[in-house]
């Protein structure tokens, strides 16, 4: 990594943490915010576990590798059948976690480094563990308490038969059957685990209590939420089947018309939900979790008048290929564009394969993301995926719009993917009869500091190991031993941040693609100047004369840009 001293950047200022860089821009249309996947972040009480109090305590290097915004995974009570995704209680804290005082201090704290906090919702479905579902099972068929839930009776023999041929995201049927004191038999909808029955949206109780839950977190100081499934709430009348072609489909909202991805019915809630966060005299801040069939249905989402942003899963799970890439960014910055809303980019996050690894792997001409795909892909090559990720890093908090970065990829963490058969937790591992080993690989707990695991995520004194095992091989990764290394991944996640924070030409904006740049190169410049080139051949690419290196995601060698690697120029 190259670039000039720090006195040679007139315009950089020190670091600040006012959320709004440039003018009137909403602190959200250009923000960087963190992952923070809990339980994998920072163990504070020494049960392996991450938590609230490791989080507080880790605060300091967040702020210091130069963040906007922190995204916090669920921290709610529950049976965490799919890592707290099955939330029993919206108003509370997981006791793993911590409590709802030590919550309310993380807020204040977090507000007082001058950062915003988003939390996760997770409003398709609840824990069977829920007060509501315990009470619609003891009200039996017909009951007012059923309704907040998607009972149906089952289909052929004495109701033996799910109501329809939907399937879970997870695997198996997305319908579990409860029998009846009486014998009757009655089935309730589940996408995912049977631990987390589908609620009914159109029911009005259901829409006015979690709309009383967004005004409890709201109250309480949070920023913004990431609302997880937001695609899926809104079911079609009478439940139709699936075609043929569609039960390929699962977990896609690729087909038009799926009876449950992406329905226009779930526009009219995020609309009600919007103007909740419009009562504050600081207005609070959606980001949904979207998949839409492309960016134009996308756009659909983040509307005027409905959610703010939308994760860019168009540009996640683009190969690393320059053609590809180019389409998935113009793709997005035109579609969010015509609805006034800005993009958002992001490379990994708690649900897919990490993309050092993805980028260390034969890249497909389509866009793939899960695990097993990828082990079918060939070999993976560290050395040429933490190559690629550099320079996609470089690339992401160059573009226009806010970026979202997942714990532990400023280390260049790669997806472990030798985790014991025994170690894994994530539900799909079981439901899928141990053909699919789920997402527990990105999930790994942070190595923060030592020579042999748990790496400093639980304190020193702790006889619990983490949750699940770390690899050996990153006591070289650590954040110990890479701060300080301008040659590191997390120095180089540190230095672009600061760029990005100061450069006039960095957050909210435009780009200008450069047309005499060749196959196999991305190259833009933002005024003013400022230029950003992504070299995707092998070979080493000729720099332009003008202007001086700012950053480099590898080190140059008499002005050329090696094959896989990025570099930001001033013009």
């Amino acid at each position: 990594m190259t670039g000039l001293p720090d006195p040679a950047l007139p315009w950089e200022t020190p670091q600040r943490r006012d959320g709004a860089r440039r003018g009137a821009v909403e602190w959200w249309h250009d923000a960087v915010c963190y992952q923070v996947y809990l339980r994998s972040f920072a163990d504070g009480n020494g049960d392996g576990i991450g938590d609230l109090a490791g989080l507080r305590r880790r605060l300091p290097y967040l702020f210091e590798l130069g963040v906007d915004a922190v995204w916090v995974n669920p921290w709610y009570p529950s049976p965490m059948v799919d890592g707290g995704y099955d939330v029993s209680d919206y108003r509370n804290i997981d006791p793993l976690f911590g409590s709802l005082p030590e919550a309310r201090a993380l807020i204040e704290e977090i507000h007082a480094l001058g950062l915003r906090i988003l939390i996760d919702l997770v409003p398709n479905h609840t824990s069977s563990q829920h007060p509501w579902f315990g009470e619609a099972l003891a009200g039996g068929p017909g009951c007012v308490e059923r309704d907040r839930f998607i009972f149906r009776p089952g289909r052929g023999p004495g109701g033996g038969l799910p109501p329809n041929n939907w399937r879970s995201v997870f695997g198996g049927s997305a319908w579990t059957r409860v029998v009846e004191p009486d014998g009757m038999q009655e089935w309730y909808l589940h996408l995912f685990a049977p631990e987390q029955p589908d609620l009914n949206w159109n029911n009005a109780e259901v829409r006015r209590e979690f709309e009383s839950v967004l005004r409890f977190w709201f109250d309480h100081g949070v920023d913004g939420i990431r609302i997880d499934v937001a695609h899926a709430m809104s079911k079609a009348p009478g439940l139709p089947d699936l075609g043929p072609a569609d039960i390929e489909l699962i977990g896609s909202a690729a087909h038009p018309g799926h009876p449950h991805w992406d329905r226009e019915g779930v526009h009219e809630i995020f609309r009600g939900w919007r103007a909740v966060a419009d009562s504050y005299s600081e207005p609070r801040v959606f980001v949904a979790e979207a998949c839409a069939r492309n960016p134009e249905r996308l756009s659909r989402y983040v509307r005027s008048g409905e959610l703010h942003t939308a994760f860019n899963f168009d540009y996640l799970t683009t190969p690393w290929r320059a053609e590809h890439m180019r389409t998935a960014i113009d793709s997005s910055l035109t579609t969010m564009g015509a609805v006034g809303a800005p993009a958002t980019w992001v490379l990994s996050n708690h649900d897919v394969v990490r993309h050092l690894t993805r980028y260390g792997r034969p890249q497909s001409k389509s866009q793939v993301h899960d695990l097993a795909d990828h082990l079918l892909a060939g070999p993976f090559d560290l050395e040429l995926g933490t190559r690629r990720a550099r320079a996609a890093a470089l690339l992401t908090l160059a573009l226009p719009g806010c970026a979202y970065l997942y714990q532990g990829e400023e280390l260049g963490l790669w997806e472990v993917e030798d985790l014991p058969d025994e170690a894994l937790q994530d539900p799909i591992w079981q439901r899928s009869g141990h053909t699919y080993r789920g997402r527990d690989g990105c999930r790994v707990p942070m190595p923060w500091s030592g020579d042999t695991p748990p790496f400093g995520f639980s304190p020193d004194h702790a006889g619990s190991d983490p949750w699940l095992p770390q690899p050996r091989e990153w006591n070289r990764l650590t954040v110990q031993v890479q701060q300080g290394d301008e040659r590191s991944m997390l120095e180089l996640y540190r230095r672009a941040l600061r760029i990005r924070r100061a450069h006039p030409a960095l957050g909210s904006g435009s780009l200008l693609w450069d047309p005499t740049a060749g196959p196999g190169v991305l190259s833009f410049t933002r005024p003013p100047g400022f230029q950003c080139i992504v070299n995707f051949r092998p070979d080493p690419l000729r720099l332009p004369e003008h202007g001086g290196v700012l950053l480099s995601s590898v080190p140059l060698d008499s002005g050329r840009l090696p094959g896989d690697a990025a570099v930001w120029l001033t013009r």
